[in-house]
């Protein structure tokens, strides 16, 4: 009961605004009393497609700012931070292709994947190189080595074996494991870890906010997707398109964008299906810590940036899920899975409600319209198991895993920063024929 009381509390501490900022100006303190020039560290990791389109923003990132970038070769993540590797993969390379003409970035790779060998031939490249090229010289050499590796290009492979690998991945792995990350394409300034693309945003307001904007001005580099507005949906329109969000009760990621998605869905006129799957850790896959720590900080991060209240919070792992569920699950056949989602989202993440005890649950039951009467009954149910299960070999079949996932007719994609893809989708959807 004490820790049940004490973790929203600790929680909203340990992820808020204020805690941060005050760990960014200790941080910028303690590096200028070293004398450290203002240092981003790049890990790149040779076989990773996110990893690929960043060496070729990072020269704009470098331009634009006064940052020395320092780059470190690293091995791919152990198979506890990346349980899904084949289809991590896979998924990646198909991410890769849908972010590449946003950001304006090369990305034409051959069907299959580079051998290990040749990663192996030019990860040891960029780790020489690194020890004499300055950053963006540095940056320079991994662009140009960007074609004959995904191409399948001839690569000199001769003079480069397991040993050699391990020792040129040493030292960027031994400090990316000291600064507490375990992926590839991280960016890491002063005790904060930025990954890929998706996170450039966060870095750069930070560097703004240092004053570092070498001509002073104030926008963001970032992809460029076209502006849609929706048209209201007409008597005689065509039926709406259809969108399919997988999410977990404990994804902080589902958390933070079920927001978005609701109104997205009201916005664009789409049919909404709720497809809720078991979390990650209640089937059998293990989260690292270092997992653990980095997604709670990078979500309050996120929740932040598009103005979702985030971070009083209250672990539903286990029996509270499962409640959670089931009263999902009755909900969504009375007609109010919507707002029923939306409490316990808010309730969960926002609020550091336990639903696992009845008076939590009741209450965010009861602010969605329905009765407690009626959610007693609905947790007796075991229906639910059954759909959670199908629903998560539905997302299988998608090649996909994790959550959020969407899903419409003509795409999809995981992950909350993926919305905007979905938003054009539907556009595309309800386009006159």
């Amino acid at each position: 009961m004490l820790k049940t009381w004490l973790t929203p509390l600790v929680s909203r501490w340990w992820l808020s605004e204020s805690r941060l900022l005050a760990r960014r100006q200790s941080a910028e303190k303690a590096r200028a009393r070293s004398g450290r020039p203002h240092t981003l560290h790049y890990f790149h990791q040779v076989d990773d497609p996110y990893a690929a389109l960043l060496i070729q923003i990072l020269p704009q990132i470098s331009a634009r700012y006064e940052i020395h970038v320092v780059p470190h070769v690293v091995s791919a993540p152990d198979d506890a931070a990346a349980p899904e590797r084949a289809a991590l993969m896979a998924w990646s390379r198909r991410d890769a292709q849908a972010l590449a003409q946003p950001w304006g970035c090369w990305w034409d790779p051959a069907p299959q994947a580079p051998s290990p060998e040749a990663c192996r031939a030019e990860g040891v490249r960029l780790a020489a190189l690194a020890q004499s090229l300055d950053g963006p010289a540095w940056l320079a050499a991994a662009r140009a080595g960007l074609g004959p590796l995904w191409q399948g290009r001839p690569i000199d492979t001769s003079a480069v074996d397991e040993a050699t690998w391990q020792a040129a991945c040493a030292s960027g792995d031994r400090l990316r494991r000291q600064w507490g990350h375990y992926l590839g394409g991280m960016l890491w300034y002063e005790g904060e870890w930025y990954w890929g693309l998706d996170r450039l945003q966060h870095l750069q307001t930070r560097l703004q906010a240092l004053g570092l904007r070498r001509d002073g001005q104030h926008d963001l580099l970032g992809p460029a997707y076209p502006a849609l507005a929706f048209a209201p949906v007409a008597p005689n329109d065509p039926p709406p398109p259809v969108l399919d969000f997988f999410f977990s009760l404990r994804s902080p990621y589902s958390a933070l964008v079920t927001p978005r998605v609701l109104a997205l869905a009201r916005e664009s006129g789409a049919q909404l299906r709720l497809r809720y799957v078991l979390p990650m850790v209640m089937r059998g896959l293990p989260v690292p810590a270092a997992k653990r720590r980095y997604i709670a900080l990078d979500a309050a991060r996120e929740a932040r940036w598009h103005g979702v209240p985030f971070g009083c919070l209250q672990d539903p792992v286990g029996r509270p899920t499962e409640r959670g569920l089931a009263v999902l699950a009755w909900a969504m056949g009375q007609g109010r899975g919507e707002a029923m989602l939306a409490g316990l989202m808010h309730g969960i993440w926002a609020q550091g409600a336990d639903i696992g005890r009845d008076a939590p649950l009741r209450r965010i039951t009861e602010a969605a319209g329905l009765s407690w009467a009626g959610a007693q009954q609905a947790l007796r149910e075991t229906a639910w198991r059954q759909q959670a299960e199908q629903n998560r070999q539905d997302l299988q079949a998608l090649g996909l895993w994790g959550v959020p996932s969407f899903r419409t007719d003509t795409c999809a994609v995981w992950g909350q920063d993926r919305l905007e893809q979905v938003r054009q989708a539907l556009w595309q959807a309800r386009r006159p024929s």
